[in-house]
C-alpha cells in the first residue's frame, strides 16, 4: 500500500516533468511553426489549429506514459521524519489552588493606658522589650489626687467629730435627730470620697496586662498621659494568625480544619496550617469573606504584618487525564485538538484529535472526551504539523499534574 506522503511526493515530481516536458515541447512546436509559416485565410488558420491541438494531445499522452516509467525507474526521497517531544498521558489526580495575599498578624494585641491620666514620672518599659503578665510598665504622677486626699480627710475628721456630738446631745434630748442625720450623711459621703481617692491612687501603677513584647511606645517619659490615652501597646508574638480574604465563589469549597499551604515570600518558606476561622458574613465593597489561620512564630520568624501568599484548593479530582494548555490548538470554527503520535505501516506519524475540555488550572486543562490513559502525545515541536506528517519523538516523563 503507497503511504499517503509517497503519492503526494510522486504526483508533485510527475507533475514537474510533464509541465518541463510540456514547456519544450511547446517551444519547439513554436519554432516550427515560424520555419512552416501560418496560413493566411480564416478556414486554413482553423484547420491547422486543429492539427496542432492533435498533435498536442499526442505529445501529452507520450509525456504521461515517460513520467510514468521515470517514477518507476526513480522514486522520489520520502520527506525525513519531523522531530518531535511526546508524552504518555496517564489518569492521575487533578488539582487546582487559588492564590490570595495574607498576612501575619497577633492574636493578642493590647494598650497600657492610665485611667486617670497625669505626667508619666517613670517609664520603665522600651520598644522591642519583653515583659511579662503584671510587670510594672509606668508610674503617673498623681500629686493632685493626694492632695485631695488629705483636704477630704481633713473634713472628714471634723464631719467625724459634729456627728459624735450631735449624737451625743441627742442621747439627752438636746437638738433635733434631722441634725444628728444630717451630720451622719456629710460624715459617710466624705468616706466615700476618700476611698474613691485612695482607689484613684492606687491605679498610678499600670502593670502589663499580658505578656508580650513591647509594639510601640507612644509617649515617653515626662510626658502628660490623658485619662484613656495609650503609653505602650504590647504584642504576644506567642499567638499569631494568617489572615487573609477570599472571593465568596470559594465559599463552597472551604471548611473549618482544611489544610492550607502558606508561602512566606521573604523568607522563602512554605508551611501547612489549618482554618482555624472563617467569617460569617461577605465584604459587600470586594464580595470576600475572611478566613484565618493559627500558627506559632516558629521561633521568632514569623513577624506581625509578614505579607504570605495563601493557597487554597479550589477543585480536586481523581483519575483525571490533564494535559498542558499551551499545547492545544484551535481551528476557525472554535474546536480544539491536539496531535496524537499513531503508528502506521510502521512509521510514526501524527494525528489531528479534537478533544473536549473541562476544569483547568494555570498551565493545565482536564480533557473529557478524545484522549485516553497511555496515548501520546506531542507536546513540543508541533508548531508546522499537519495530518499524517511523519513524527520522530522523543518521550518526556512528566506527571500529568505537574
Amino acid at each position: 500500500m503507497t503511504h499517503p506522503i509517497h503519492t503526494y511526493s510522486n504526483k508533485n515530481l510527475g507533475m514537474k516533468i510533464k509541465q518541463s516536458i510540456l514547456l519544450s515541447v511547446v517551444v519547439l512546436l513554436a519554432i516550427a511553426c515560424k520555419q512552416e509559416g501560418i496560413p493566411e485565410k480564416l478556414e486554413d488558420k482553423k484547420k491547422y489549429l486543429s492539427e496542432k491541438k492533435a498533435e498536442v494531445r499526442d505529445i501529452e499522452k507520450q509525456i504521461d506514459a515517460v513520467t510514468k516509467e521515470i517514477l518507476a525507474l526513480e522514486p522520489p526521497k520520502e520527506k525525513a521524519a519531523i522531530p518531535v517531544k511526546s508524552q504518555i498521558v496517564q489518569a492521575a489526580e487533578f488539582t487546582r489552588y487559588t492564590e490570595v495575599e495574607g498576612q501575619v498578624m497577633a492574636e493578642d494585641m493590647v494598650s497600657v493606658s492610665s485611667d486617670i491620666g497625669g505626667r508619666i514620672m517613670r517609664l520603665n518599659a522600651k520598644e522591642g522589650q519583653y515583659v511579662n503578665k503584671g510587670d510594672l510598665i509606668a508610674v503617673t504622677d498623681i500629686e493632685t489626687i493626694e492632695t485631695q486626699v488629705a483636704e477630704v480627710q481633713t473634713s472628714l475628721s471634723l464631719a467625724k467629730t459634729v456627728y459624735e456630738r450631735q449624737a451625743r446631745l441627742w442621747s439627752q434630748d438636746i437638738g433635733s435627730e434631722i441634725q444628728v442625720l444630717q451630720a451622719k450623711n456629710n460624715m459617710e459621703r466624705l468616706q466615700k470620697s476618700v476611698e474613691t481617692l485612695q482607689s484613684q491612687i492606687k491605679k498610678k501603677n499600670l502593670y502589663a496586662p499580658i505578656s508580650g513584647v513591647i509594639d510601640a511606645e507612644y509617649l515617653s517619659q515626662g510626658e502628660i498621659a490623658g485619662p484613656g490615652m495609650p503609653i505602650v501597646s504590647i504584642l504576644n508574638t506567642g499567638k499569631l494568625k494568617i489572615v487573609a480574604d477570599l472571593q465568596e465563589s470559594l465559599l463552597g469549597s472551604v471548611k473549618l480544619g482544611d489544610k492550607v499551604e502558606v508561602y512566606y515570600p521573604a523568607l522563602d518558606m512554605t508551611t501547612t496550617n489549618k482554618i482555624s476561622m472563617i467569617g460569617r458574613s461577605i465584604d459587600p465593597s470586594n464580595r470576600t469573606f475572611k478566613i484565618e489561620l493559627y500558627t506559632s512564630s516558629l521561633k521568632g520568624k514569623l513577624k506581625p504584618n509578614l505579607l504570605s501568599i495563601v493557597k487554597v484548593n479550589d477543585y480536586k479530582e481523581k483519575n483525571a487525564i490533564a494535559i498542558p494548555l499551551d499545547i492545544i490548538k484551535e481551528e476557525v470554527s472554535g474546536q480544539k485538538y491536539v496531535y496524537r503520535v499513531v503508528t502506521k505501516d510502521n512509521k510514526k506519524i501524527a494525528q489531528k484529535t479534537r478533544i473536549e475540555l473541562g476544569e483547568s488550572s494555570i498551565d493545565k486543562v482536564i480533557i473529557l472526551s478524545g484522549i485516553n490513559a497511555n496515548d501520546e502525545i506531542i507536546i513540543k515541536g508541533g508548531a508546522g504539523l499537519s495530518e499524517n506528517t511523519l513524527v520522530d519523538p522523543i518521550q518526556e516523563t512528566t506527571d500529568s499534574n505537574e
